[in-house]
C-alpha cells in the first residue's frame, strides 16, 4: 500500500494506511476532505464524503472531492446495505445523537468500518476532573464544555463493550498519545485517542 501523507492527523494516517486500493469508501463527517484527497491520490479509491458543515462541504467540492451535505444521524439510512467497502467515522462518534445506532449504520453500509474518537478516560482528563473538579480542556479535547460538540463521553473500554454488544468484530486497533502511536496495554488511561477497524 502507498505510504500516507505525514500531514494527515495520526488517526487518519492509520486509516489511510489500511484502506485497500481500488475500493469504495464513505467518509462520514469528512471535514475538510483531507482523508478523501489522500485516498484518491495514493490508492485509487472511489472516495465519497458526507459532512454537516456547509462551508466544509463547499471547500471539499472546490477541491474536486465528491462530498454531500448531510446529517449522519439521519441520512445514512438513504444508503443501501454494503454499498461501500469501508465506512469511516473519524472523531465524530462522540457527537452522534445515538452512537450505538450510528455504529449499526456504519456496519450496515460498509463491509468494514473505521471509527476513531477521543478517549475520555485518558489520565489528563481524569486528573482534570479529580484535582480541578472541572470538565477538562486538553490537547485531545481543546474546547470548553459549553462550546464542545462532544455529547457522549466515550472511553476505549466503553467502545469495546459497545462493539461486542453489537456483534462487531474488532479487526485492528491503534492508540495514540499526541502524534505518537502507543501499545495496547493500559491504553484506556494512556491513549488520548483511539482508532478501531471493525466488521460484522
Amino acid at each position: 500500500m502507498s505510504p500516507t501523507s505525514s500531514s494527515l492527523r495520526p488517526d487518519l494516517a492509520a486509516i489511510a494506511a489500511h484502506v485497500e486500493p481500488e475500493t469504495r469508501v464513505l467518509d462520514i463527517g469528512c471535514g475538510d476532505g483531507a482523508l478523501l484527497a489522500e485516498l484518491e491520490a495514493s490508492s485509487g479509491v472511489d472516495a465519497r464524503g458526507m459532512e454537516l458543515d456547509a462551508a466544509l462541504v463547499e471547500k471539499c467540492v472546490a477541491r474536486g472531492l465528491s462530498v454531500v451535505q448531510g446529517d449522519a444521524n439521519a441520512d445514512l439510512a438513504d444508503y443501501p446495505d454494503k454499498a461501500f467497502d469501508y465506512a469511516i467515522l473519524s472523531q465524530t462518534l462522540q457527537t452522534a445523537t445515538r452512537p450505538d445506532l450510528m455504529l449499526d449504520e456504519l456496519l450496515r453500509v460498509g463491509r468494514k468500518a473505521f471509527v476513531s474518537f477521543p478517549n475520555f478516560a485518558h489520565w489528563r482528563t481524569r486528573a482534570a476532573l479529580m484535582f480541578g473538579g472541572r470538565m477538562p480542556v486538553t490537547r485531545a479535547l481543546p474546547v470548553t464544555w459549553y462550546e464542545t460538540e462532544n455529547i457522549h463521553h466515550v472511553t476505549i473500554d466503553d467502545f469495546r463493550e459497545l462493539a461486542g454488544a453489537k456483534g462487531a468484530t474488532i479487526e485492528r486497533e491503534w492508540f495514540f498519545s499526541g502524534e505518537k502511536q502507543i501499545g495496547a496495554p493500559g491504553a484506556n488511561w494512556r491513549a488520548e485517542f483511539a482508532v478501531f477497524e471493525l466488521s460484522r
